[in-house]
């Protein structure tokens, strides 16, 4: 029989959250779930992403956090990522629910004899507000020219800065393509997904 938890952690959280992404997509392998994945260039992390036909997003506060820095998270979050999950426990629910978007979804962390658990309060919805350029700044500079190759729109930008190319990625490309073109190449990272692209690649 498990013990309650007084205060319930980031950890505790985390691991049921992790726990539920693998049963849920257990043996998809098109799926990649990453931890702690940076936004719009560090402007903020996201706990855990799901990368499969979609890019989710979820974020974790625990009794030990505040929702200060909420607000901001929100802002990047609703840039770059389709779909937004806010997980959290009771002492946050009603707060939340005040703060985030109508179309995050919404998650409460529940527990008993049994364990920590997660329990659905409201479906997360298609984000209305992706910015293109947001997406497109998930790729490394070399993987961004690699994908404007792909389609012959490279030319008179090989040497150009990582910005100018998720530019042309944004400009060229229509949301839904380049959505699609992001999270096909961050899956094909594999083990390489959190390490920071070569300096000499960068071209900055």
């Amino acid at each position: 029989m498990s013990k309650l938890i007084k205060t319930m952690r980031d950890i505790d959280i985390r691991r049921a959250l992790l726990s539920e992404m693998a049963r849920r997509h257990l043996g998809d392998t098109d799926t990649l779930i990453v931890e702690e994945l940076g936004l719009c260039q560090g402007s903020a992390r996201v706990d855990l992403a799901v990368v499969n036909g979609s890019f989710h997003g979820y974020e974790i506060k625990s009794d030990r956090d505040t929702l200060l820095r909420l607000p901001s998270q929100t802002e990047a979050y609703n840039r770059a990522l389709e779909f937004v999950t806010i997980v959290v426990s009771p002492v946050h629910l009603e707060k939340a629910r005040e703060l985030v978007p109508a179309w995050w979804g919404l998650v409460k962390v529940v527990q008993d004899e049994s364990g920590v658990g997660l329990k659905q309060i409201r479906m997360a919805r298609p984000n209305p507000e992706v910015v293109p350029y947001a997406v497109a700044q998930f790729l490394w500079r070399d993987e961004a020219l690699q994908v404007l190759s792909n389609y012959g729109l490279e030319k008179g930008i090989r040497s150009k800065t990582r910005e100018h190319l998720w530019k042309r990625l944004a400009t060229e490309f229509t949301i839904e393509q380049l959505g699609r073109e992001v999270r096909e190449t961050l899956k094909r990272r594999g083990p390489t997904w959190r390490l920071p692209a070569p300096t000499a690649s960068d071209g900055d």
